[in-house]
């Protein structure tokens, strides 16, 4: 049993109970809303572990607008949202996880995979703050001791090459800019050039190489940078 408060910001009421239904029999706690005053309230009183957010909602506003709301304040932009949405284009996923979306799941989706991907978003958000170890492939980051291991050998990595380590492996299978990287790592009182990035990147990979994990760190033509145990075919 979780007993963790689960937000559910959809307008179709037959998606809305059967989503309730599903997070019920996993052991969750439901909040509902359906537009984006109802969420803001919701989250502002309850700050639910999770929130579950439909793309088109009533209103002036979007789950789009909501989540850059959300991911704008600082005292909220720690909850994970995934989008749930018809949009199954492309250029949609990537529009959602451009606006702070931490997956996306399009309908009609199968119960047994929304928990699934529920419970995966939980685990990496939780992962740094609960200072629980993380392990990807034979790679793993002790956020208490801020050490790094690859099959059971420890690598020296600098403060800096720490951090975005730190990052890509609690916010894995998403690709990011070099400005999101810096935001993130750096924060967004810093001003450092956007190539600042790869010179890190060269670096941290050239750690993770003698252990052959330099890999999942994955260039992203025209986007920047993803952290991936799938290697992708070429």
């Amino acid at each position: 049993m979780y007993n963790e408060q689960i937000l559910i910001v959809e307008d179709e009421p037959a998606i809305r109970e059967m989503v309730v239904m599903t997070l019920e029999m996993a052991g969750f706690d439901s909040l509902q809303a359906t537009d984006v005053s109802e969420a803001h309230q919701q989250v502002v009183d309850h700050r639910p572990a999770l929130i579950l957010l439909d793309w088109m909602l009533p209103g002036d506003k979007s789950g789009i607008d909501f989540c850059r709301i959300l991911k704008s304040d600082e005292l909220l932009a720690e909850i994970p949202v995934i989008m749930l949405t018809a949009k199954s284009e492309e250029d949609s996923k990537v529009h959602g996880l451009d606006a702070g979306a931490d997956d996306y799941m399009t309908k009609p989706f199968s119960t047994r995979e929304l928990i699934s991907r529920i419970k995966a978003v939980l685990r990496r958000s939780n992962a740094l703050s609960a200072d629980k170890t993380i392990e990807i492939g034979k790679l793993s980051l002790d956020p208490k001791s801020q050490r790094v291991m690859a099959s059971g050998q420890i690598i020296d990595v600098g403060p800096t090459e720490y951090r975005l380590l730190a990052f890509f492996m609690s916010h894995p299978e998403r690709a990011y800019t070099r400005t999101q990287l810096l935001d993130q790592v750096w924060g967004g009182n810093v001003y450092i050039e956007d190539r600042t990035i790869d010179v890190h990147i060269k670096r941290l990979r050239k750690l993770l190489r003698p252990h052959d994990c330099d890999k999942l760190i994955q260039t992203v033509r025209g986007t920047g940078y993803r952290f991936s145990s799938f290697v992708e075919a070429k």
